[in-house]
């Protein structure tokens, strides 16, 4: 991490969609042959769904990302039958797909409190096995964000998203000039000439406190974090709710999204992100886009311009700053390229 004054600039790509973990249940504990005693079976170890958490606190926290059950105890005169080993309880997001190395669903985490068994203790020894106890399973396993969508659309209300999307692809969601007209994520496939796709995920449109569960706020939130990247999609001429609310130019807006991501959840500002400015068919527009692209180059300059409560912590920093007009079809092809070349870059950094 770069600081330049109060601002913080991260490195890309730390955002985390899966794991593999070494798993192993506790060894059971042995019998008592003299007087038939039962030793404690191995610990079991869970992967338990939890808020509030990601998967790149799991690495963080347990670096060797190896999770072993607790041995049960042995069988002795006092306690003939030994106590069972101690479970283990591995806190993963809800969103999960737990699965095998060789790709089989152990199971799914759908919402908090959904549990795995992912690798079961031993049992103890007891006569009918010679008193022997048994080791716990040994597995490799894998939690797997269940994403929606290679790239999810973020933007106010009225950016032209829904629009963007129908530019891009082959989805038809519905569009109108009223403030919410995405209630749900719209998912549309980017087609290439050789059959390459790229899905883009049209989600509800954030309000200002969105973080606080503001209009669909949490809703809205918790699809972003089940998308790969983030294509940021702001009006060149500002964008401004109601009339009763404040007017936020473009770069305003950048930053006013980047805080409400930033207030739901931190990890949200290591995805990859590109912008794109859209409406460039209106009066004026290459201007305010000249303006705009001098001000996020340089964001602490201009700090001065923005409310106190908008100034995000860490200022986003955009692979590519895109112009498009999505009703005239200017500079979707180049966006489209611009997508492709982000979508190889990261996947040639996953196989290296």
């Amino acid at each position: 991490m770069v600081h330049i004054g109060r601002i913080c600039f991260r490195k890309y790509g730390n955002f985390i969609d899966n794991l593999r973990l070494y798993v192993r249940g506790g060894c059971g504990g042995m019998g008592l042959p003299r007087l038939g005693g039962q030793g404690g079976c191995g610990g079991n170890v869970w992967v338990v769904a939890k808020n509030n958490t990601s998967l790149k606190k799991i690495k963080d926290k347990h670096p060797q990302k190896r999770f072993v059950g607790g041995t049960g105890g042995n069988s002795s005169v006092r306690a003939l039958k030994g106590e069972k080993g101690k479970d283990i309880e591995i806190v993963a997001p809800a969103g999960i797909t737990v699965t095998a190395d060789d790709g089989s669903v152990i199971g799914d985490l759908n919402v908090e409190g959904d549990r795995v068994l992912v690798a079961k203790g031993g049992s103890g020894g007891t006569f009918y096995s010679s008193f022997e106890p048994e080791k716990g399973q040994v597995k490799h396993i894998r939690l797997d964000l269940k994403l929606i969508a290679d790239l999810g659309l973020v933007g106010f209300p009225n950016a032209g998203k829904s629009s963007l999307l129908t530019a891009l692809s082959n989805a038809t969601p519905q569009i109108a000039s009223y403030a919410f007209t995405t209630l749900r994520p719209e998912i549309g496939k980017v087609m290439y000439s050789d059959y390459k796709q790229i899905s883009v995920a049209d989600l509800p449109g954030l309000i200002e406190g969105a973080h606080v569960n503001k209009g669909m706020g949490h809703k809205f939130l918790k699809h972003v974090e089940r998308t790969k990247q983030l294509l940021f999609v702001v009006d060149v001429c500002g964008f401004q709710l109601a009339t009763k609310t404040p007017f936020r130019s473009a770069f305003e807006t950048v930053q006013l999204l980047t805080k409400e991501l930033e207030l739901y959840k931190e990890e949200l500002m290591l995805k990859p992100a590109l912008l794109v400015v859209n409406k460039m068919d209106l009066p004026g527009a290459e201007d305010k886009l000249s303006e705009l692209k001098e001000q996020l180059q340089h964001p602490e300059e201009f700090v001065d311009l923005l409310p106190d409560d908008v100034i995000p912590k860490n200022y986003m920093t955009f692979r590519h700053v895109v112009p498009v007009s999505a009703a005239s079809g200017f500079g979707i092809d180049r966006l489209k390229m611009c997508l492709r070349r982000e979508r190889e870059s990261s996947e040639g950094k996953k196989h290296t």
